[in-house]
Protein backbone atom coordinates (compact mmCIF):
# COMPACT_ATOMS: atom_id res chain seq x y z
CA UNK A 1 0.00 0.00 0.00
CA UNK A 2 1.25 3.30 -1.10
CA UNK A 3 -0.23 5.84 1.04
CA UNK A 4 -0.85 9.49 -0.41
CA UNK A 5 -1.76 12.86 0.53
CA UNK A 6 -4.19 14.82 -2.05
CA UNK A 7 -4.06 18.37 -2.63
CA UNK A 8 -7.49 20.29 -3.21
CA UNK A 9 -8.33 23.16 -3.91
CA UNK A 10 -12.17 24.26 -3.51
CA UNK A 11 -14.05 27.53 -3.75
CA UNK A 12 -14.77 27.91 -0.49
CA UNK A 13 -15.07 25.90 3.24
CA UNK A 14 -18.71 25.22 2.47
CA UNK A 15 -17.79 23.00 -0.83
CA UNK A 16 -14.58 21.70 1.00
CA UNK A 17 -16.97 20.30 3.65
CA UNK A 18 -19.46 18.56 1.02
CA UNK A 19 -16.47 17.34 -0.77
CA UNK A 20 -14.66 15.97 2.28
CA UNK A 21 -17.24 14.71 4.23
CA UNK A 22 -17.93 12.05 1.01
CA UNK A 23 -14.96 11.45 0.84
CA UNK A 24 -14.65 10.25 3.95
CA UNK A 25 -18.27 8.66 3.96
CA UNK A 26 -17.26 6.58 0.76
CA UNK A 27 -14.05 5.39 2.55
CA UNK A 28 -12.01 6.96 -0.29
CA UNK A 29 -9.67 9.16 2.13
CA UNK A 30 -9.12 7.92 6.11
CA UNK A 31 -9.08 11.82 7.14
CA UNK A 32 -9.63 14.81 5.52
CA UNK A 33 -8.19 18.50 6.73
CA UNK A 34 -9.84 21.57 5.78
CA UNK A 35 -7.26 24.83 5.79
CA UNK A 36 -7.87 28.22 6.57
CA UNK A 37 -8.80 30.36 3.28
CA UNK A 38 -5.53 30.99 1.42
CA UNK A 39 -4.83 33.35 -1.61
CA UNK A 40 -4.38 32.02 -5.17
CA UNK A 41 -2.72 33.74 -8.09
CA UNK A 42 -3.13 31.73 -11.31
CA UNK A 43 -3.48 32.06 -15.20
CA UNK A 44 -6.75 31.89 -16.49
CA UNK A 45 -8.07 32.32 -19.45
CA UNK A 46 -5.58 34.36 -20.62
CA UNK A 47 -5.43 36.85 -17.93
CA UNK A 48 -4.36 36.94 -13.62
CA UNK A 49 -6.95 35.61 -11.30
CA UNK A 50 -6.45 35.86 -7.49
CA UNK A 51 -8.72 33.89 -5.49
CA UNK A 52 -9.70 33.05 -2.01
CA UNK A 53 -9.70 29.12 -1.76
CA UNK A 54 -9.79 26.70 1.10
CA UNK A 55 -7.54 23.80 0.49
CA UNK A 56 -8.46 20.15 1.45
CA UNK A 57 -5.91 17.48 2.10
CA UNK A 58 -6.79 13.73 1.63
CA UNK A 59 -5.01 11.39 3.41
CA UNK A 60 -5.68 7.67 0.95
CA UNK A 61 -3.60 5.51 -0.83
CA UNK A 62 -2.34 5.74 -4.29
CA UNK A 63 -4.55 2.77 -5.93
CA UNK A 64 -7.90 5.32 -4.63
CA UNK A 65 -6.41 8.44 -6.38
CA UNK A 66 -8.82 7.80 -9.26
CA UNK A 67 -11.96 7.00 -7.24
CA UNK A 68 -11.14 9.89 -5.54
CA UNK A 69 -10.35 12.47 -8.03
CA UNK A 70 -13.50 11.11 -9.72
CA UNK A 71 -15.65 11.91 -7.06
CA UNK A 72 -14.19 14.96 -6.32
CA UNK A 73 -15.23 16.55 -10.02
CA UNK A 74 -18.79 15.01 -9.43
CA UNK A 75 -18.88 17.21 -6.62
CA UNK A 76 -16.63 20.38 -7.30
CA UNK A 77 -17.83 23.90 -8.90
CA UNK A 78 -14.44 24.29 -10.80
CA UNK A 79 -14.52 23.36 -14.62
CA UNK A 80 -10.54 22.31 -13.64
CA UNK A 81 -9.86 21.45 -9.99
CA UNK A 82 -6.53 20.88 -8.61
CA UNK A 83 -6.62 17.63 -7.52
CA UNK A 84 -2.70 16.55 -6.63
CA UNK A 85 -1.43 13.56 -4.98
CA UNK A 86 1.55 13.29 -3.27
CA UNK A 87 3.13 10.36 -2.14
CA UNK A 88 4.27 10.12 1.59
CA UNK A 89 7.67 8.44 1.36
CA UNK A 90 7.98 8.60 5.54
CA UNK A 91 5.59 8.38 8.42
CA UNK A 92 4.65 6.57 11.40
CA UNK A 93 3.92 2.86 11.16
CA UNK A 94 1.14 2.79 12.78
CA UNK A 95 -0.66 5.86 11.44
CA UNK A 96 0.21 4.83 7.84
CA UNK A 97 -1.65 1.61 8.85
CA UNK A 98 -4.37 3.34 9.95
CA UNK A 99 -4.54 5.13 6.53
CA UNK A 100 -4.78 1.85 5.12
CA UNK A 101 -7.63 0.47 7.38
CA UNK A 102 -10.10 3.47 7.02
CA UNK A 103 -9.64 2.73 3.19
CA UNK A 104 -10.05 -1.09 2.99
CA UNK A 105 -13.28 -1.42 1.96
CA UNK A 106 -13.77 1.15 -0.23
Amino acid sequence: MTPLFVYITTSGPEEARKIGTALVEMRLAACVNILPPVESIYHWKGAIARETETVLIAKTRQDLFGRLSETVRSLHSYTNPCIVGLPIKEGSAEYLQWIADETASA
